[in-house]
C-alpha cells in the first residue's frame, strides 16, 4: 500500500532552519507531483508547497522566499527546505500527492515542527 514517512521536524528558534525529509513507498514515485502539507492546531490543513514531475515549484505566499521544496527520484524522497522559521509555521507537517480536492493518498503520520523562543 501507499506510504509516506515525513522525518526531520522538532523545536527551533524563530530565525532557525529545519529540513524535512519524506519517505514514499508502493508508488511509482517519478511519475507524481508532491506536495508538502501542514496543520496547525485547531486549523484546517494547507498545502505549502509542491513539486511537479519536472521539479517545477510552486509556494504558499506564506512561505515564499523561506521554503524551499525538492526531490531526489532515486531515494523517492521530497524534502523541505526551511529558513527564517516563524512562530506561525509551527504545525505538523506532511507530504502527499496533491489533487484539486486536496491530496489522493492517505495521510503519513507527520512530523512535528513547533518554531519558539
Amino acid at each position: 500500500q501507499v506510504q509516506f514517512v515525513e522525518s526531520g521536524g522538532g523545536l527551533v528558534q524563530p530565525g532557525g532552519s529545519l529540513r524535512l525529509s519524506c519517505a514514499a513507498s508502493g508508488i511509482r514515485f517519478s511519475y507524481y507531483a508532491m506536495g508538502w502539507y501542514r496543520q496547525a492546531s485547531g486549523k484546517q490543513r494547507e498545502l505549502v508547497a509542491q513539486i511537479t514531475i519536472g521539479s517545477t515549484t510552486k509556494y504558499a505566499d506564506s512561505v515564499k522566499g523561506r521554503f524551499t521544496i525538492s526531490r531526489d527520484n532515486s531515494k523517492n524522497t521530497v524534502y523541505l527546505q526551511m529558513n527564517s522559521l516563524k512562530p506561525e509555521d509551527t504545525a505538523v507537517y506532511y507530504c502527499n500527492v496533491p489533487s484539486a480536492t486536496g491530496a489522493i493518498w492517505d495521510w503519513g503520520q507527520g512530523t512535528q515542527v513547533t518554531v519558539s523562543s
